[in-house]
């Protein structure tokens, strides 16, 4: 009985030490891994590196110190390594299967972090949302809306969808139509249009102006005018030409119309 309980205390205390060492391991190990991706991103190689890659790497590098933290208590804890490689092969197709959303999303950020559809910071349309990249980590890419919503997008649905970068040209597009009556001055129409875009300050001279009747409608006549911007300048130049032509229509007496049906009744 002696010895049965001798045995006993020993190997509590031995649990009980290796329980203590996993902890302090533990412990100090997280207060090291903190420190190390602290001390990469805030180092001078960091600020060289493209904020995407930086993102995207820096993240996998937390994950891999900390999977290397575990595999380290384990073995602190005298789980025979050989046994937990077995088990974790074992496994594996459960694993496989119950992870593969996640692994979808993980090759998504290999592929983002490879191919460079976007950067951090740049405004973008993905996966039926649109705002600027803020985050990309290994399994989400982070966005913020123009009306300021955190949006969490998995990246294996970014990369299985349409991406559009607003960000990636220097210069965009402004594309406004605007309708006016049947029987209006078709040159005195275009003559106004250009006018107000070419007196706005933010609009390039190069490319030109473009400005055409492009469509007879049913109750109108649709004119279409194009200018080019710097990227930063788009709702700017947008909304400016949009007030700024519709107070000319008022000024030059220009109709636009409603929709409407001619009825014509004949008398028998």
């Amino acid at each position: 009985m002696e010895a049965f309980i001798n045995g006993l205390i020993a190997l509590a205390m031995d649990v009980g030490a290796k329980l203590l060492a996993s902890i302090l391991v533990f412990i100090i190990g997280r207060i090291i891994i903190k420190a190390v991706v602290k001390k990469l991103r805030n180092g001078k190689k960091a600020e060289k590196m493209d904020p995407t890659v930086s993102h995207f790497l820096f993240n996998l590098i937390n994950v891999a110190l900390n999977i290397i933290l575990v595999v380290t208590i384990i073995a602190i804890m005298g789980v025979p390594m050989a046994s937990v490689v077995a088990a974790i092969a074992s496994a594996g197709v459960a694993i496989g299967l119950a992870l593969q959303g996640s692994l979808s999303n993980l090759a998504g950020g290999i592929m983002i972090l490879i191919f460079h559809p976007f950067r951090v910071g740049d405004y973008i349309e993905a996966a039926d949302y649109s705002g600027t990249v803020i985050d990309l980590d290994i399994f989400y890419t982070f966005l913020n809306t123009s009306d300021n919503k955190r949006v969490t997008i998995p990246n294996g649905s970014v990369m299985g969808s349409a991406i559009i970068n607003y960000s990636k040209n220097a210069q965009r597009r402004v594309d406004l139509t605007f309708n006016v009556a049947y029987g209006t001055d078709i040159e005195r129409v275009k003559s106004i249009l250009t006018e107000e875009a070419d007196k706005h300050e933010l609009v390039l001279k190069d490319p030109a102006i473009f400005c055409r009747l492009t469509k007879q409608n049913e109750s109108s006549l649709d004119f279409t005018l194009r200018v080019w911007v710097e990227k930063d300048n788009y709702w700017q130049v947008n909304f400016d030409l949009l007030e700024a032509i519709n107070n000319r229509f008022v000024q030059e007496g220009i109709e636009v119309p409603f929709n409407q049906i001619d009825v014509h009744v004949k008398e028998k």
